[in-house]
């Protein structure tokens, strides 16, 4: 069953006589122009006339009647209990007013009277901010009125292009509303506007610019500007390829095909090892903006705002898809999960129901990429076959991947291979996570600088010296995570899940416990 849009939903709740409408919208004037499309719509059927009549604390009633005296709230309420038609009342930013209990008695007094009224009315509370008093909670529908969708952006983009006399392709028109999706009606007009001052012409990049300030302004979703590509990813043959298999899969062709939109991924595993790196990676390979979402931030300490924010998430999410939302470190968002009830009155696993339901039922293109260190942490719901396309198991490189890895940095160093002994880097690196071979060249190149010289293999060798890797700090919590792994999850890199053969339980081939315990500058002194 397709989604129901914001403005048909609204015209539904009119219709079935619900008496309290709570819309949740900073587009004041995009709702209202709805309400009145409704209101035609209704009158066009009907043999008397509905109104619709908008009230403020600063104007009091306007609309098709005014009544510019009644500003006070609560005889705003009694008029529209006492009004003898059928009609629709909305009320401008309401929700403050929803603090005085007096305001909630006459409310839920109207209630009561719409439904032994003979006269069709309903109450629409108009607000940016949703705030529901409990007393009101079950005799009001709320909305979240959605932001403009492609077919709305794409037709106020042909204004400006018919008014300004621009020319360009239904191509070119279809990539500038794919850049402006996710913002308001009202701001895609002011960024088109300046676009056409600061450029004579629509700019991809201003728009994005803007969409980019707006999403962080937020304070929930990072519009993550990433440089990553996807060949700076070493080793994770299975997952790359995955991913890359999928590339296309967000297309009109793919749907046509049979193709389902995929809806994400979840990569566990050891810390270091590349799920960040990937997730950022992933944008730059498919071309599509990556957002990330800080879960701690979702978190607030007003009650309901929590709610309310996973649903901003959600929705900003699916205005600008096709796009990539990252969870990064899931376990911590959602960790108290289970004690819920007691901890913050269930505020948490309200949210985590919310995200787990969209994760099941979304059918936008919207695709999660979340990451976690420690799985214990994680609820087990989440798990569950349907919330992710696929789970991977992300552990410790292979000598093979190492050697990639060291490639890659030394690369990106603009250092030439022929001077390195790669074999010899990737074998004395026994145990370690990309984050800490990375380490190791960077721990070498400031050596290099310190002494006015390169770095080299016997430098790079030096600093790993230098490094206890998680393997040994951590080699408990990582045997238990790859045995969770192993019947549960797929390699990321297609290799068995385990200890690589050259892990070996106390020493390993490479830097000895014995050597570490002598600090480099000091080993082979002339005694």
């Amino acid at each position: 069953m397709s989604k129901v849009d914001s403005r048909t939903e609204l015209e539904h709740l009119v219709k079935a006589r619900y008496p309290i409408i709570y819309v949740n919208s900073t587009e004041e004037m995009r709702v209202e122009h709805s309400l009145e499309l409704i209101r035609d719509n209704l009158n066009a059927r009907a043999s008397s006339p509905r109104k619709l009549l908008h009230w403020s604390i600063t104007e009091g009633f306007t609309g098709d009647e005014e009544f510019t005296d009644l500003r006070d709230p609560i005889k705003a309420l009694d008029f529209i209990i006492r009004y003898e038609d059928s009609a629709l009342f909305a009320l401008r930013d309401f929700h403050p007013y929803l603090k005085d209990p007096v305001v909630v008695r006459r409310l839920r007094d109207c209630h009561r009277a719409f439904k032994d009224s003979e006269h069709r009315k309903n109450v629409l509370l108009l607000s940016g901010k949703l705030s529901v008093p409990a007393e009101l909670e079950k005799e009001t529908a709320v909305i979240d009125f959605d932001l403009p969708q492609r077919s709305e952006l794409g037709a106020l983009i042909r204004e400006f292009s018919t008014a300004y006399q621009l020319t360009h392709d239904e191509e070119a028109l279809d990539r500038f509303t794919e850049a402006a999706l996710g913002l308001t009606y009202d701001e895609a007009s002011f960024v088109l506007s300046k676009s056409l001052i600061r450029h004579r012409d629509f700019d991809i990049d201003t728009l994005l610019s803007e969409k980019k300030a707006i999403i962080r302004k937020s304070g929930l979703l990072e519009f993550y500007e990433t440089n990553e590509k996807f060949g700076e990813v070493g080793g994770l043959r299975v997952l790359k390829e995955w991913l890359i298999k999928r590339k296309g899969a967000f297309t009109q062709q793919a749907r046509d095909f049979g193709l389902p939109v995929p809806k994400g991924i979840l990569l566990i595993g050891i810390p270091g090892c590349g799920k960040s790196l990937t997730a950022k990676a992933v944008g730059a390979l498919w071309q599509m903006p990556l957002l990330r979402l800080d879960v701690g931030k979702v978190f607030s300490g007003l009650v309901g705002s929590s709610e309310q924010n996973i649903r901003k998430v959600i929705a900003t999410a699916e205005a600008v898809a096709p796009a990539i939302l990252w969870l990064d470190e899931l376990e911590k968002g959602f960790s108290g999960v289970q004690s819920s009830g007691q901890s913050d009155a269930g505020t948490t696993a309200r949210v985590f129901g919310s995200f787990i339901t969209w994760l099941q039922e979304k059918s936008s293109a919207v695709f999660v990429i979340a990451t976690a260190n420690d799985v214990s942490m994680l609820p087990p719901e989440l798990l569950r076959k349907g919330r992710f396309d696929e789970i991977f198991f992300v552990d410790l490189p292979s000598e093979e991947e190492r050697r990639d890895i060291y490639e890659i940095h030394l690369k990106k160093k603009q250092r030439p291979m022929e001077r390195f002994d790669i074999d010899a880097l990737a074998r004395a690196a026994k145990g370690f996570s990309g984050a800490e071979i990375e380490q190791a060249v960077v721990a070498a190149l400031y050596d290099a600088f310190f002494d006015g010289d390169d770095i080299d293999t016997p430098r790079i060798l030096n600093a790993s010296d230098e490094v206890i890797p998680l393997s040994r700090t951590m080699k408990e919590k990582i045997d238990d995570l790859r045995d969770w792994a192993a019947a549960r999850a797929r390699s990321a890199s297609g290799l068995p899940i385990g200890p690589r053969e050259e892990e070996v339980e106390g020493e390993a081939e490479g830097p000895s416990a014995e050597r570490r315990s002598v600090p480099a500058g000091f080993r082979d002194l002339e005694l």
